[in-house]
């Protein structure tokens, strides 16, 4: 399965969430977040969002580390955590982070083992 993670701030719009995504590239099977954000993230977006737990955010290595998602989210990149978390065992993430036009959103592609983009 392929899952795009998608991190982003009280100011993010649907706008900015598409912008992440098409930057990241792909066309996902699944969108995920952190689960404190998952219901915005579903009102932005109109999708169901897999909700992903602090503890499973914290276990993913990320090739990104922003000091400001450690803080706030025990986890070097939410976009990228929350896509290999919901990914499942043996996900890999397709690239690192986009940044969407605005700053206010990213997103990450992770894919499930035996997937290409």
């Amino acid at each position: 399965m392929s899952v795009a993670g998608v991190g982003f701030t009280s100011r993010a719009t649907a706008a900015s969430v598409a912008s992440a995504l098409a930057r990241a590239g792909g066309a996902p099977q699944a969108l995920a977040t952190a689960a404190a954000k998952a219901e915005a993230l579903e009102r932005l977006t109109g999708r169901a969002v897999i909700a992903v737990a602090p503890a499973a955010l914290a276990a993913q290595r990320t090739l990104t580390d922003s000091a400001a998602s450690r803080a706030a989210q025990g986890t070097g990149s939410v976009a990228e955590a929350a896509a290999l978390a919901a990914a499942g065992p043996g996900a890999r993430l397709a690239g690192p982070r986009a940044i969407s036009d605005d700053g206010q959103a990213t997103a990450a592609l992770a894919l499930g083992p035996g997937e290409d983009l």
